[in-house]
């Protein structure tokens, strides 16, 4: 099993289960075995995968609490040089504070990649959403639009050309959605999100989106010998600041459903 088909399925998991108020081992464990049955993983050793599964978590955490500390550290030295430069007038050590605070900011940027962005997609994840859009009661710190984006046939595409294609269809779909200048979250599975920020309002969002699904949709994937089309099917929203992001998704959905239904009518070939 690689680490690559570990990550989507635990990040899967851990998408479902976000909005859930109680999450019991039980329903974690359905959780992560549909998702798993999914790729195609048997679920037999249940206590080694488990076992693995933690074991790379730890890593993770370890690695980037190592990282975490370093910078601490050297964010802590180079303010101390930055202060006796200041005191004493010391050129030459306020520029070498100057230095390594800059290379201590390039460092925390990747930590940020890291943190904030999506391991199939390399877009951002929920994680982002809920910590630069949200307040914690899931509510928007910020006015915009928001566009909730939901592949079709996905689960087809799947079925008939396996999930390593699929994979491909998500990274892919994710680069197009980036056309729509706004902020790309992977919500979940096929689901994605873009934000827009207020000066964006839900006509141009959108007319955006709409290019780009017809750019889509006017082209073949082609795998080997076979040949598909892809698309997606999109609902929008404008939000204001105290906005629930739930009630937003709820609105977002009901327009999204209904553009699904007319959709699903003019794509073929999948």
């Amino acid at each position: 099993m690689s680490d690559d088909i570990l990550k989507i399925i635990t990040n899967d998991t851990k998408n479902l289960i976000d909005s859930m108020d109680i999450v019991t081992p039980s329903m974690y464990a359905s959780f992560f075995e549909k998702f798993s049955s999914s790729h195609n993983l048997s679920m037999d050793d249940e206590c080694k995968l488990a076992k693995d599964l933690l074991d790379r978590e730890c890593e993770n955490i370890k690695d980037l609490q190592a990282r975490a500390t370093k910078n601490v550290n050297q964010l802590n030295s180079s303010t101390n040089k930055a202060i006796n430069a200041i005191k004493e007038q010391d050129t030459d050590l306020l520029n070498e504070a100057l230095h390594e605070t800059e290379e201590l900011k390039k460092e925390v940027e990747l930590l940020r990649k890291t943190v904030y962005k999506d391991g199939l997609t390399n877009v951002n994840n929920r994680k982002w959403l809920q910590d630069n859009v949200l307040e914690e009661e899931r509510k928007f710190k910020i006015s915009g639009t928001l566009a909730i984006i939901d592949l079709n046939y996905f689960k087809d595409i799947n079925d008939t050309h396996g999930h390593i294609v699929g994979d491909k269809v998500l990274i892919y779909i994710a680069a197009q959605l980036q056309k729509a200048k706004g902020i790309v979250v992977r919500y979940g599975g096929d689901e994605f999100i873009i934000i827009f920020k207020k000066d964006t309002p839900k006509e141009i969002a959108e007319k955006r989106l709409e290019a780009i699904r017809n750019s889509i949709i006017n082209k073949n994937l082609k795998i080997k010998d076979a040949a598909f089309k892809v698309s997606f099917s999109y609902g929008v929203q404008e939000f204001k600041k105290d906005d629930y992001l739930n009630n937003i998704i709820d609105y977002a959905d009901k327009n999204m459903y209904r553009d699904k239904t007319q959709i699903k009518k003019i794509v073929t070939g999948i």
